[in-house]
């Protein structure tokens, strides 16, 4: 008798590596917009360096590897030069004085049709330290925006506006795609021109073999998007009847200038504030019922609907904990917000406001990034 054959091993399965949580990107936008307005309500230095360490704590944390994952470092370097041309302007066109002077340049006093304006001067410490709080605020503010693009998904946001407004998150979409695309270029260019031994740093290297291959690539995305877009349908005119057209037009015209209206009244000082929170609700109730009337009437399906999540909203309440935080200090402590430049001290830290901020960083430990799935080998693989 032939000998049996061997029983064939059962193959065993490689486990799945943990897929990183997706966080929708309007959950994103609205945690970096929230960790913003808490940094545009002070001026202490100690809360904006928090905020910034918050927003690159997440992003480290929570980004992936998609080509708009790296924009966060462009931001930062952006928010840094902030700081020096703000500092820059205070040194030539003067500003905040005090007694503690550092050094005195050559002043010109301009006419009065300039508004009086004087180039150069007294340079004192607390005007040069009034300054770079504005510098650190305007660069926590960009840090805040670069944590978005480097989060959200642009592809994911699109996919998510009301159909009302499809043909405007496209423009929006593209606009806020364009730095994280203009970062994978460069960086593609620089590991081209490592490769090719080209290692120069003088202006006129960097313009034949940075510039001009950033641009012609940036051109050739804006070719394909445009082409991709015009295949699927965009900017076609729907057989949506005239009178239909002019009341979609009309309800969110006035939906949204009701909401601008409202936002304008409560960033003013001359509006009290109970009316101005009153302006912005009616405003904000007219734009989502325009929004809403339009949509039905738009010719646009929508496959798949990313829906928010106990996730996403637990992100948007660790934003609103900044802002919550920020408030509230400046109920209780005013003066810890904003710190006086004249005479020179250390600032002081509202606890309030610090203890919200740190709350912010919830979402290093929500959604942190992790390897996507590995790939099953074939069938029949050992």
């Amino acid at each position: 008798m032939p000998p049996a054959a061997p029983s064939e091993a059962p193959r065993v399965l490689p486990r799945r590596a943990p897929v990183r949580a997706a966080v929708h990107p309007a959950a994103w936008w609205g945690w970096a917009l929230l960790l913003a307005t808490a940094a545009g309500r002070t001026a202490n230095p100690w809360l904006l360096l928090l905020v910034a360490a918050v927003a690159g704590l997440v992003v480290t944390w929570c980004r992936g590897d998609e080509p708009w994952s790296g924009a966060y470092r462009v931001f930062l370097f952006i928010g840094l030069s902030a700081v020096a041309v703000r500092m820059a302007f205070y040194v030539v066109f003067g500003g905040s004085d005090g007694p503690t002077v550092l050094f005195t340049l050559p002043s010109v006093t301009l006419p009065d049709w300039a508004a009086g304006f004087r180039l150069g001067g007294a340079v004192t410490a607390e005007g040069a330290l009034a300054a770079a709080y504005d510098g650190l605020r305007l660069a926590t503010l960009l840090v805040c925006v670069g944590a978005a693009n480097a989060l959200a998904s642009p592809r994911r946001l699109l996919r998510s506006v009301p159909a009302a407004l499809y043909e405007v998150s496209v423009a929006v979409v593209v606009a806020l795609s364009v730095a994280p695309q203009l970062v994978e270029s460069v960086g593609r260019v620089r590991r081209a021109r490592a490769l090719r031994g080209n290692t120069g740093r003088s202006p006129a290297n960097l313009m034949r073999t940075v510039v001009a291959p950033v641009l012609h690539d940036a051109l050739d995305r804006s070719l394909a998007l445009a082409a991709a877009m015009a295949s699927r349908g965009y900017g076609r005119a729907a057989g949506v009847p005239a009178p239909a057209r002019r009341a979609t037009g009309a309800s969110l015209l006035i939906g949204l200038l009701g909401l601008c209206a409202g936002a304008y009244a409560l960033l003013g000082t001359a509006t009290p504030a109970p009316l101005a929170w009153s302006l912005l609700a009616v405003g904000a109730a007219a734009a989502v019922f325009g929004i809403a009337f339009a949509s039905k009437r738009v010719p646009h399906t929508r496959y798949r609907p990313d829906r928010f999540r106990a996730l996403d909203w637990a992100v948007l309440a660790s934003g609103a904990a900044a802002t919550a935080g920020t408030v509230l200090s400046g109920v209780l402590e005013p003066a810890a917000l904003w710190p006086a430049t004249n005479p020179l001290g250390v600032p002081e830290l509202p606890l309030w406001a610090a203890a919200g901020i740190v709350l912010a960083a919830a979402p290093a430990l929500l959604a942190p990034s992790g390897p996507s799935p590995t790939p099953l080998p074939p069938k029949g693989t050992p």
